[in-house]
């Protein structure tokens, strides 16, 4: 007899959920990692060996699966001399709506608090 093994990957539910701005966004960073490997003329299988995980990772990185960890995307960035980048993905002065709720909870004004003379003996 001949048996099958399967495995049945579990899916988060935020990977099921993601949204289409972030499949296209995945997308397009795996693009553009296959574009920079090929610049470089690295094959896919001295990718994964300098990366330190399997050609089907870097098969998957390069479709932009979700699935993947940041840390492999970052440590494909770091060979591919990219890294840098990572850096800036969530600047807080690049942060327009952040810095925005920041502005709405300033005061209107602010008062300079008086010290009380002190009345002594």
């Amino acid at each position: 007899m001949r048996y099958i093994l399967l495995t049945i990957m579990k899916t988060s539910t935020a990977i099921v959920a993601l949204p289409l701005s972030v499949q296209r966004a995945l997308a397009k960073l795996g693009a553009d990692i296959s574009a920079a490997r090929r610049r470089r003329r690295l094959t896919s299988e001295l990718m994964a060996e300098r990366a330190l995980v399997s050609r089907n990772t870097i098969t998957r990185v390069e479709k932009g699966d979700p699935r993947v960890s940041m840390g492999v995307y970052a440590t494909v960035l770091f060979v591919l001399g990219m890294s840098d980048r990572l850096r800036d993905v969530a600047d807080a002065a690049s942060d327009a709506i952040g810095l925005s709720l920041e502005d709405e909870q300033l005061p209107k004004r602010v008062r300079l608090k008086r010290s009380r003379p002190h009345h002594g003996t």
